[in-house]
């Protein structure tokens, strides 16, 4: 089995963003405007030993989080309903901490990609190491011309290139740190966040460790891979799989973010990205990526209780999927 919690061996749990980012009640914002994604992806090709390729949901299917926050985990397990909206609070205010502080979601929130080479075209390949992201102008150029707007109103090439750096560094962050959170926020909020994932954990019946197995078994196998789509904007996607050590299972290349795009097409992305020889498998708990998967004829595991997740986990053990 593969250990994708690093030096964190007293949880096992994985991540992903939120669901519903409009609903997040800790931020309040209006009618965000969207950012617009290129649609190349310069990853490199598969291995021709390809067989299988798992696309994963996040939320309510690795993890527990906007039930947290509704109480509707609650209501369904019998649990404590404040206690369980207090963890999902605690939860989102340590993933938006970690997106806005190391992360640029200050900046990128409103130029939201889809994958995090989406933009890459644009950089020149400078080298970063004494560069100023606080004094480069990009944030005040970018507020005051609303150069992100749905419509793919763009800034220049050089306001361009402030973005593509800045998810080059929030690349980098994420290969050097995926296994490694403490290297991020500090020994701190490492050990705080250690100590609420616990305690989601417990309230949660080990919901995540289940969902964990199943992933540790996927990637162990050299003919499949692990693929991450969410609903959640991109940077805190990214922010929630840093969190729970998650980078062992999806390398980075391999999450898409949908908010903008929808699963979908999302999933025409990945189909032209892994090819048509591939057997792909839908994971999730909703109806959006069910029917995504049923118009490409991709089998689909529903995921709405610890039962699906165990039985999941057997499957892939007897090497039925």
């Amino acid at each position: 089995m593969v250990d994708f919690t690093g030096e964190f061996d007293t949880v096992q749990s994985p991540s992903t963003p939120i669901k519903d980012l409009d609903e997040r009640t800790c931020r309040s914002s209006g009618s965000k405007s969207r950012g617009r994604g290129r649609k190349n992806n310069p990853s490199p090709p598969p291995d021709s030993d390809l067989e299988r390729v798992f696309v994963w949901d996040l939320d309510e299917t690795i993890i527990v989080f906007h039930s947290l926050l509704t109480g509707s985990y609650a209501q369904k397990y019998g649990k404590d309903p404040p206690m369980a909206v207090t963890l999902g609070l605690r939860m989102e205010e340590m993933i938006f901490n970690l997106a806005d502080t190391h992360l640029f979601f200050n900046d990128l929130e409103e130029c939201d990609q889809v994958h995090i080479d989406d933009v890459s075209s644009d950089d020149n390949g400078q080298d970063l190491s004494t560069y100023s992201f606080a004094t480069d102008g990009f944030h005040a150029a970018a507020s005051s011309a609303n150069l992100c707007l749905p419509t793919g109103v763009r800034g220049g090439v050089d306001w361009m290139r402030k973005l593509a750096f800045r998810y080059r560094r929030v690349k980098e962050l994420y290969n050097t740190y995926k296994n490694n959170i403490g290297g991020v926020v500090g020994p701190a909020k490492r050990d705080a966040w250690l100590q609420l994932r616990a305690e989601i954990e417990a309230l949660t019946d080990s919901w995540l460790t289940n969902a964990l197995k199943s992933l540790s078994i996927i990637s162990t196998r050299s003919n499949c891979v692990n693929v991450l789509v969410t609903t959640t904007q991109l940077i805190p996607a990214l922010a929630k799989v840093l969190l729970y050590s998650l980078g062992g299972a999806f390398p980075i290349e391999n999450i898409y973010s949908a908010t903008k795009i929808g699963k979908e097409s999302c999933f025409e992305r990945i189909m032209q990205r892994f090819g048509r020889k591939v057997v792909y498998v839908v994971i999730g708990d909703g109806v959006e990526e069910e029917q995504a998967a049923k118009k490409h004829n991709m089998p689909f595991w529903r995921i709405s209780s610890h039962s699906d997740l165990l039985a999941l986990h057997q499957a892939l053990e007897l090497e039925y999927l």
